[in-house]
């Protein structure tokens, strides 16, 4: 199950980086922080999305920590996900493909509806080769669509914390023109630890472009 405690996120003490790290660190960072008395503003921003989130600092860490634990609502309905054990003795009872396969290619099972077997064998390069070529697009769409949702939590930490800053309009768009120069050259002035920070959450794109 997915931990709620180790969400990744960062918060933000004006211009100055508080905490950046798992959900419940932060959270902690942020109310010593509070007790502490400061007059400035504290935003906490979910490093997925971005986006700012509020948090129930009342009582004491241990009251903290429960609540964020607090799992959301599970999914009901009729259908559920194969467990392993289930994929697994499926996989089990389905017959082996015979011949020796090429050097540097694995071969797998591969289950597919009536239709879909019909549509690969009617392609003149052969049902291996269509394959490849539609997992190759996948990783494709996949970082294209990894991006875009870099660029997305970059905008909504941009909008939260330098929506009044000079450079904003030009670095917005600098970052939807994919232009990182021009994006860098948009925020030169502005604090070190939110210039640090939007290059960070760009850079998970770049991360999964590169695996």
């Amino acid at each position: 199950m997915y931990d709620l405690l180790a969400k990744p996120t960062t918060a933000f003490q004006g211009a100055r980086l508080l905490a950046s790290g798992a959900l419940l660190e932060v959270a902690l960072a942020v109310k010593a922080a509070t007790d502490s008395g400061t007059a400035e503003t504290i935003l906490v921003f979910d490093d997925k999305s971005g986006r700012v989130i509020d948090l129930d600092l009342r009582g004491s860490s241990a009251d903290i920590s429960e609540r964020l634990a607090q799992p959301a609502p599970a999914p009901t309905g009729r259908f559920r996900s194969r467990t392993a054990a289930e994929s697994a003795k499926e996989e089990s009872t389905e017959p082996r493909g015979r011949g020796r396969p090429k050097l540097g290619v694995v071969a797998r099972e591969v289950t597919l509806l009536p239709r879909q077997w019909e549509w690969l064998a009617e392609q003149p390069e052969g049902a291996s080769a269509v394959l490849r070529k539609l997992v190759d697009e996948a990783k494709r769409n996949n970082s294209s669509q990894q991006r875009k949702a870099a660029q997305e939590a970059t905008y909504q930490f941009m909008l939260a914390i330098a929506g009044d800053r000079p450079g904003y309009e030009e670095a917005t768009r600098a970052l939807f023109a994919n232009d990182r120069v021009k994006l860098e050259q948009g925020i030169a002035e502005w604090p070190a630890d939110i210039k640090a920070h939007i290059l960070r959450l760009l850079s998970v794109a770049d991360v999964h472009e590169a695996g």
